[in-house]
């Protein structure tokens, strides 16, 4: 018996002293503990058990349901830095000083951690030292969520549940804080006079705050009544409740709260009130609404796919229906729509199919003004695109499939192609094997289009229009509607196109190239026109015949090429070292023989006046392709082009000099042509243009003009008289060396304190900073941030304090009886920093010949590091306005915002 109470007492010290010794030797790898629960079945066996037990009887059915099952599901770990005491009676273990507790996916950190086995429960706080300092606030986290504790907690492992008292914790790209925080098995979590906020800063520059928030694990938050707080100071902004998302990549359903204001035309509206739709990882819509209290509503759908390594798109459709009352000076009464829609697919296979659609009603782009988007306001024109393309393997052969539209905002002309069709072969070298090396480089291809154009343009029945005579009028149109469909469909042009080009390249005496061709046309009509004089209303009538017609011509050209260098070396060790000129001369001869001839059947000899003039008129006039041309061409063409480099040496420390070049003269071209076959005008009009920059390419410098050789005369036919040209040169007749028709002048320059961005460049920061932010590319992002870098109200650099840019255009032209009309003008823009978080922005120009200012905008932008403030202002012109807003930086907040906006509605 003595021996047994002496191996007690041994292995108990042990037991206590390797237990003292793990908990005090900080310097030590902390040991982790696990809690082992005591059996009260069995009875731990002293010494060997001579006694024979019975067979168990019972089944093992029958054993599972009478033991026991403990509510830890999983070990439990634990660890602290000064002390773990353990408490047998009231089954507690008090952890002290840098503790840390384990369990399943959760962990708590704090100074002071019980654990109550009893309960099933957690408690932590911090440690208040003799100064009143706490320190070791608890640190909890399960799975992803994170809660950073200011006072206490209770967290119960059984049932999931905590209570926390004072805590901060961020839910995605929001942080939640709250007085008092209640967490539930499923993650909800509640906060009782709590905040939200996307600035991460201890003293947010704003948040929510309310008495009641909820937040949805995987969800949204909800608030109850809730005021908008700037750096701590209340505003009386707010809204009766709140939902905020709360999910992860935004995959959630929810309503979309409108915004709201006042217009004077159509009064007060709730815009875009509606729900959004999550519907699976491969689409989400919305559908909003709008309302005025004048009468008006609409109604908006959009929608984004995408399907990951396939395609990708949106679709939107707006339908706005407004009415004003019947005591408006100025009634509006209006039904219009708009449709959008864009596919990209993924460069897979043989085939591929992308959409760019962008059209509705006439009404709708002069009535309904984006306020957010100025370039879309200022479009004239919208066009659209849906297009198909198969490349067949193995052939050379390839097919395409389009249906386009294009819409004049400011006529009212559409034009619709539906279809357009074209099978390509691709270049076939059928002599490539031989040494001869005209034929071994000849190739020659085919292509083949088919069209068919529908236009609400009224064509002219009677009457065959005259280009000499000038028609400033707007054209007749056919309203472009469902009633319309068989008149427009009656007027649609079609018809097909096969061309052949054949072309050969080899070298001529060493230094120069050679390159011959010959293109082969066959257009196909099932209509032409036939032409008569009118003698009682003194006018041409045209008459369209049924009937299939071929239209076959060819044209034929030689061209030569060659390239001269020039060197001027400058002697000495000044900065300038050498300058080179490259010219590249180039000389050409075409034939195309005369299709006008009567035996081909192209064109028609008609009388035109009661004097017995007559004049061709070709059969295929205004038609898909056009006709055959007019006239046999034997034309000689010349064109110059120059460029003109400098290589100067730059300073540098090691003893070897380094070069770089720099543009003079960018490029420099002439070109004109002379046609032998042509009865009168012979010399083509000489065109010249040159560009190029200055002071490392800040300044760049566009010039061009088209000088006419040819003389021109006064006629005088009774009391009118008019000026034309004559077929005489300009310096036959003393009027110089010709008269400059048309010219222009582009000069833009860029200034700033550091080195100009390239767009290039802007994109790759953007795309960079995104990207460290944690954010995934795709196509929506890239066509985002394409936006925002061709937008410079967009994009701010804060780094740069202050940024000019300066445009000066000059156009000029001069019709042959004198008139002459030019325009200029200045553009300026730019941005100049304050301070550190304050930049002035302005867009502004100024007609020098109407004396006027163009269409201008100031704006004022403020950095305010979770948000950022942008004022923009236009004070004159058809697009007179100005906004306000303040919008949240956080990604999944983007449309939080606080805007008053007041438009040319107004």
């Amino acid at each position: 018996m003595q021996h047994l109470k002496f191996l007690l007492f041994t292995f108990a010290t042990i037991l206590c002293f390797s237990h003292g010794v793990d908990a005090q030797e900080s310097g030590k790898p902390p040991v982790e503990k696990r809690l082992t629960f005591p059996d009260t079945l069995d009875n731990p066996a002293i010494g060997a058990d001579t006694l024979t037990l019975p067979a168990d009887t019972l089944s093992l059915d029958a054993e599972a349901k009478i033991m026991p099952t403990s509510p830890i599901l999983s070990d439990i770990v634990y660890f602290a830095e000064d002390s773990i005491i353990s408490d047998f009676v009231e089954n507690k273990v008090y952890l002290y000083n840098q503790a840390w507790f384990e369990y399943g996916e959760m962990r708590l950190d704090a100074d002071l951690i019980i654990i109550d086995m009893n309960k099933s429960e957690v408690y932590a706080s911090g440690v208040t030292d003799s100064l009143g300092n706490v320190t070791g606030n608890p640190f909890f986290k399960e799975g992803e969520t994170v809660y950073e504790i200011r006072k206490e907690m209770r967290y119960n492992f059984q049932s999931q549940k905590a209570i926390i008292k004072d805590v901060v914790t961020e839910q995605q790209d929001g942080i939640l804080r709250g007085e008092t925080i209640k967490k539930t098995e499923d993650g909800s979590v509640y906060l009782s006079h709590g905040y939200y906020t996307t600035c991460k800063l201890t003293e947010p520059h704003w948040h929510i705050s309310s008495k009641k928030i909820k937040s949805v694990s995987d969800g949204q938050v909800v608030t109850g009544p809730f005021n908008l707080y700037f750096n701590g100071i209340p505003t009386p902004l707010g809204l009766p409740f709140g939902l905020l998302p709360n999910t992860p990549e935004e995959k959630a359903s929810g309503v979309i709260f409108p915004s709201y204001g006042n217009e004077q035309v159509r009064g007060l509206f709730l815009r875009d009130l509606g729900y959004y739709f999550a519907i699976n990882d491969f689409i989400h819509a919305r559908i909003t609404g709008d309302i005025y209290s004048n009468g008006g509503w609409g109604l908006k759908s959009q929608a984004v796919y995408k399907k990951r390594y396939k395609f990708s798109g949106g679709f939107n459709l707006d339908f706005q229906k407004f009415k004003s009352p019947e005591t408006e000076l100025n009634p509006v009464d209006y039904n219009t729509f708009r449709i959008q829609w864009n596919h990209a697919p993924e460069t897979r296979g043989n085939s591929r199919f992308s959409a760019s659609v962008n059209a509705g009603t006439t009404s709708y782009f002069n009535n309904i003004i984006s306020q957010n988007n100025f370039q879309t306001n200022t479009s004239s024109e919208f066009t659209s695109n849906v297009a198909y393309s198969k490349t067949f393997a193995n052939t050379p052969f390839s097919m395409s499939a389009n249906m386009r539209h294009s819409q004049s905002v400011q006529t009212g002309e559409v034009r619709v192609d539906l279809p357009t069709v074209s099978l390509n072969m691709n270049r076939q070298s059928p002599f490539k094997n031989v040494q001869f090396e005209p034929l071994k480089t000849l190739n020659l291809s085919y292509n083949f289009n088919m069209q068919n154009s529908i236009t609400n343009k009224v064509e002219q029945e009677f009457g065959v229009s005259n280009e000499f005579v000038p028609n400033n009028g707007s054209p007749d149109l056919i309203p472009f509607t469902v009633a319309n469909l068989g008149l427009l469909l009656e007027n649609a042009r079609n018809g097909a196109r096969h061309q052949i080009p054949i072309s050969s390249n080899f070298r001529l005496f060493k230094h120069f190239t050679g390159t011959a061709s010959m293109n082969y046309s066959e257009l196909w009509y099932l209509k032409r026109i036939n032409y008569f004089y009118n003698p009682a209303q003194e006018r041409v009538d045209r008459i369209e015949e049924d009937g299939f017609n071929r239209v076959s011509f060819f044209t034929s050209s030689f061209n030569l090429n060659t390239n001269i260098y020039g060197f001027f070396n400058f002697k000495g060790n000044g900065k300038l070292q050498t300058i080179r000129q490259h010219i590249q001369p180039s000389i050409g001869f075409s034939y195309t023989p005369d299709f006008s001839n009567p035996s081909f059947g192209y064109y028609q000899d008609v009388q035109i006046n009661n004097e017995g003039d007559r004049r061709l008129y070709s059969r295929h006039q205004g038609f898909i392709y056009g006709g055959a041309p007019l006239g046999e061409s034997r034309a000689m063409s010349l064109n110059i082009r120059s460029v003109v480099e400098a290589k100067i040496r730059n300073k540098s420390d090691t003893a070897e000099a380094t070069t770089k070049k720099i543009p003079l003269l960018e490029t420099l071209n002439l070109n004109t042509s002379y046609n032998f076959a042509a009865d009168s005008f012979n010399l083509a009009p000489f065109t010249i243009s040159a560009r190029t920059s200055f002071f490392n390419r800040k300044l760049s410098v566009n010039v061009s003009t088209t000088l006419d050789p040819y003389a021109t005369r006064e006629f005088v036919n009774g009391e009118a008289t008019s000026v034309r040209r004559v077929n005489e040169f300009a310096w036959k007749n003393g009027q110089g060396i010709g008269t400059i028709r048309n010219a222009s002048l582009n000069m833009n320059i860029s200034l700033n304190p550091s080195s100009a961005s390239t767009p290039g460049e802007v994109r790759d920061e953007v795309t960079n900073n995104f990207l460290q932010q944690g954010g995934v590319m795709n196509e929506f992002v890239e066509s985002e941030i394409n936006r925002i870098v061709t937008d410079p109200s967009q994009y701010i650099d804060w780094n740069i304090p202050w940024n000019l840019n300066i445009g000066y255009n000059l156009s000029y032209s001069q019709a042959v009886n004198g008139f002459v009309n030019t325009v200029q003008g200045v553009n300026l823009s730019g941005d100049i920093s304050i301070s550190e978080k304050w930049k002035i922005n302005f867009n502004t120009g100024f007609d020098l010949q109407a004396q006027a200012i163009t269409q201008s905008m100031i704006g004022i932008a403020r950095d305010l590091h979770c948000w950022q403030m942008n004022v923009n202002w236009i004070p004159f012109g058809r697009f007179t306005s100005y906004n306000i807003d303040i919008r949240v930086k956080s990604s999944i907040l983007q449309d939080l915002k606080v805007s008053r906006r007041r438009s040319f509605f107004d």
